[in-house]
Formats: C-alpha cells, sequence, structure tokens
C-alpha cells in the first residue's frame, strides 16, 4: 500500500508563521481569505445588478474603499495563488483525483451537502467577525493581538465542542 506524503506539521506551522509575517512586512497587513470572496462577491453583484449595488450602502463603500475595482485587490491575488498552488501540489505529489473522499458511513452527495453547509455558515461567520481565521487568528496572533488569541481559542474551542456530534459523518 502506498502510504501519502505530507509536509512535517510542526514545519509546516513554522513555514506558515513565516509566511504571515513575511506578509505583515511587505504589504504592512496579514493574510486573509474572506477579503477576497468579498470582492468576489461585490463584482459579481455590480455587474449583475448595477441599480441594486448602487443603492448599497455597502457595495458603495467597498467599491470606493477600491478605487473601482475590487478585483485588483491584493487578497484576491492571493486567494488565485492559493487555489492555483494548491492545483500545482496536487498534480506533482500525484494526490489529483476526480472523487469525493468521504466515510463509508454516508454518501458523496452527504459529503458535499455538509461541506457546502459548513463552507456557508463559515463565510457567514467571518463576515460578522470581520474576518476568517486566517485574517483573525493567525493574523492576529502573528503581531500578539489579544483578539487574535481570543479567536483562536474561540474557533478551537467550538470545533472541540461540535466535533463529537459530526465525527459519525467522518470516521
Amino acid at each position: 500500500m502506498n502510504a501519502k506524503k505530507y509536509i512535517n506539521p510542526y514545519l509546516g506551522g513554522v513555514l506558515l508563521g513565516m509566511v504571515l509575517l513575511a506578509a505583515n512586512f511587505v504589504s504592512g497587513r496579514g493574510l486573509g481569505a474572506s477579503g477576497a470572496i468579498k470582492s468576489c462577491i461585490v463584482s459579481a453583484a455590480t455587474t449583475v445588478a448595477p441599480a441594486a449595488a448602487e443603492n448599497s450602502g455597502f457595495i458603495t463603500e467597498y467599491t470606493e474603499k477600491h478605487d473601482g475595482h475590487p478585483m485588483k485587490s491584493w487578497l484576491v491575488f492571493q486567494m488565485l495563488g492559493v487555489i492555483v498552488g494548491g492545483f500545482v501540489s496536487g498534480v506533482i505529489a500525484g494526490r489529483l483525483k476526480w472523487k469525493v473522499e468521504h466515510s463509508p458511513k454516508i454518501t458523496s452527495k452527504k459529503r458535499l451537502v455538509l461541506a457546502l453547509t459548513g463552507g456557508i455558515l463559515f463565510g457567514w461567520g467571518s463576515q460578522m467577525g470581520r474576518g476568517c481565521t486566517s485574517g483573525s487568528a493567525l493574523s492576529g496572533m502573528a503581531v500578539l493581538s489579544l483578539g487574535g488569541f481570543v479567536s483562536m481559542m474561540a474557533i478551537f474551542g467550538t470545533a472541540f465542542a461540535l466535533a463529537y456530534f459530526f465525527r459519525k459523518n467522518w470516521i
């Protein structure tokens, strides 16, 4: 049996920390994914329903903040790099397959529905919390922000508390 080889998690954590610190030094801010999603949503809303977008204070303010071009935000390019990098990594490692991995106890459809639901809830939560885990917790902790540590404790505490109820879907 061919065992999957992944990076050592401790080395991966150190490398992630170095990337976070480099982002702070180079750009003056940390990393985050929710800003890229927000840019895509604002651009889509402006394209599909320009009249409604003009009447939305949030969309107008966000577009003005990005000089009328929310898709030129560096966070959009960061997320494109994450997607392309993940794809290239999967190709190089021979792990790129067109299948849904799941426990034998659930179907592929249920796995996809749970993943989509979780993603939507996570996106909504990141908007309510003014940032995703990478922006709020990881980048916050990288600059020793108390809010970053509190966010990370809340994220992992909630995950630990809910894991018991959802583990049957994966074990």
